[in-house]
């Protein structure tokens, strides 16, 4: 009970640093977008010469109090001291220059224009494309620094821990599975789902949770009229999958039966 009671401690420490390094992440950001006085191609230099180093500094601290939760759950989970010894977070988490990933809002407003938009729906277009890219990346940060955590602390196998008391089916389904920790934690933009490492070096199988699993299908069936008692009608392992993105890695998604083309792909 100790041990439960300390982990979930871990926890609770860990969500409270990492949503209030992301709240104020955000707010900043929009803060310095909501200020511009225009947002031509000056203004949008200027705001990433204001932005951009911040926005680094809070991916690096969120792979830091990553590092040093897994490190703490880990060392309890397994016995020994907890080290924290940091993790190598590059600069650019998609592969791709964070200047350009953080110019796009200003790309988006300037299309929305072009296509005869007010400007005021312009900006509001840029803006939320923003949220979504500054959201994106720190969870970026969270997945890349936990698989160099649980590598080196010994984990073989995670799954993923909903946060809050609203998640969406995504996420839901997707914590019911386990995950090899040399993969990337599959995400989507607006998730806030973190990895936690399973105890042992035996597989648990696919799926560790079937009661939540059954729970998640009913409620899904309810939408579509089917249901089944094993909650495997429609099989949802065959409709949620992970996609592989250009740029953030593992996606969550959904399978589409038509054609899925660029436009259909989160481009955050």
């Amino acid at each position: 009970m100790a041990s439960e009671a300390l982990q979930a401690a871990l926890g609770e420490r860990y969500d409270a640093l990492s949503t209030s390094l992301r709240d104020r992440l955000i707010g900043f950001v929009l803060a310095a977008f909501d200020s511009l006085g225009s947002y031509r191609d000056a203004e949008a230099a200027e705001f990433l010469d204001r932005v951009l180093p911040v926005v680094l500094s809070a991916q690096q601290q969120m792979g830091q109090i990553t590092d040093a939760y897994l490190s703490a759950l880990l060392a309890d989970m397994l016995g020994g001291p907890a080290a924290p010894v940091g993790v190598q977070l590059p600069e650019a988490l998609r592969g791709v220059d964070p200047a350009e990933v953080y110019h796009r809002p200003f790309v988006t407003a300037y299309t929305a224009l072009s296509n005869g938009k007010s400007y005021a729906q312009a900006v509001a277009e840029g803006r939320t494309r923003l949220l979504s890219i500054t959201e994106t990346d720190l969870q970026l940060a969270r997945t890349h620094a936990a698989r160099q955590s649980m590598q080196r602390g010994g984990a073989k196998f995670y799954r993923r821990e909903l946060r809050g008391t609203k998640n969406c089916a995504l996420c839901t389904i997707a914590s019911t599975q386990r995950y090899h920790v040399e993969n990337l934690m599959p995400i989507h933009p607006g998730c806030h789902c973190k990895p936690v490492p399973l105890v042992g070096n035996r597989d648990p199988g696919q799926v560790i949770d079937e009661a939540l699993l059954r729970e998640a299908h009913d409620a899904v069936a309810k939408g579509i009229g089917q249901s089944d008692a094993g909650g495997r009608t429609p099989d949802y392992r065959e409709v949620i999958i992970t996609r592989e993105h250009g740029e953030y890695g593992p996606l969550l998604a959904v399978r589409r039966h038509e054609f899925t083309g660029p436009k259909d792909l989160p481009d955050s």
